[in-house]
């Protein structure tokens, strides 16, 4: 007997990530909107969350209250912005339900209450949902360890459109993270996220970060191994930010049947070494 779709709810219905989401729950097996959130004062309240999203009409109001939507939800996709993120953690967990977390650029304060959310609830973190690019992470793992720190330098550079308000982006934070864990080390410790000025040459075993915003690019990351007459580099090219969501909806249907937690997309495709 097939169980019967999982009822998720999406916040910021009104923004790119949030149309996307609901249109591809409305498009995937076992997944139904039961509820979609946007800010208070938002023009799209009360409007239907489909038609918003460009699929018609699904019977679901736009709404500005989180209690009202997640009573009897089962999972809550959340591209928003830190401080949203917290609160929406806090009450994934009072309602025992999992919680996808696509947003970055969160304080270490912010990372502690997921944590301690994590224990009722079953949250998916990631600064990236894509298949494509959490396989690069491994990829990137692997080179950072078989490529010394004597004779490689790594450097991380990523580019994404106009809009995006933190840099590096979390996805960059995650491929730096795979290289320092592939090495050894301690990113905080070892991360060079800015050059201005005289800066010396470059010490030995560092991670750089370059940044690029323009356009409407989706989402372009690098990862280069730079040795002595040759140069590794390992890429990933987002052309549609489909790809985040189908891994949102992918990771919350996945996280349904697991305890409480605090899990990454490492686990969702079953390369965590960790769970």
């Amino acid at each position: 007997m097939t169980s019967p779709a999982m009822k998720l709810v999406v916040v910021g219905a009104s923004g790119r990530m949030g149309q996307t989401l609901i249109r591809v729950i409305s498009e995937t097996e076992g997944a139904v909107l039961h509820a979609a959130i946007d800010r208070p004062e938002s023009p799209v309240l009360g409007k239907d969350a489909g038609e918003l999203a460009g699929v018609g009409t699904l019977g679901v109001p736009v709404t500005d209250d989180p209690l009202k939507a997640f009573v009897d939800a089962e999972g809550v996709l959340d591209f928003t912005v830190p401080a949203a993120s917290v609160e929406y953690a806090g009450l994934a967990a009072q309602a025992r339900i999992v919680h996808v977390i696509g947003t970055t650029g969160f304080s270490e304060d912010d990372e502690t209450q997921i944590k301690a959310a994590a224990r009722h609830a079953r949250i998916i973190k990631s600064g990236n949902m894509s298949l494509g690019v959490n396989l690069l992470g491994e990829l990137v793992k692997q080179a950072a360890a078989a490529l010394s720190a004597k004779g490689w330098d790594i450097e991380v550079l990523e580019m994404h459109h106009r809009h995006k308000v933190d840099a590096p982006s979390g996805t960059a934070l995650l491929l730096g993270e795979a290289a320092a864990e592939g090495r050894g080390i301690s990113l905080k410790e070892n991360a060079v996220k800015v050059r201005d000025g005289h800066t010396g040459p470059r010490e030995e075993g560092t991670i750089g970060f370059a940044t690029l915003r323009g356009g409407s690019v989706v989402g372009e990351h690098s990862v280069l191994l730079a040795g002595e007459g040759e140069t590794v580099s390992l890429s990933h090219k987002a052309t549609d930010r489909s790809i985040f969501a189908r891994g949102a909806v992918q990771a919350a249907l996945w996280g349904r049947a697991e305890k409480p937690g605090l899990y990454s997309m490492l686990d969702v495709l079953g390369l965590s070494k960790t769970h």
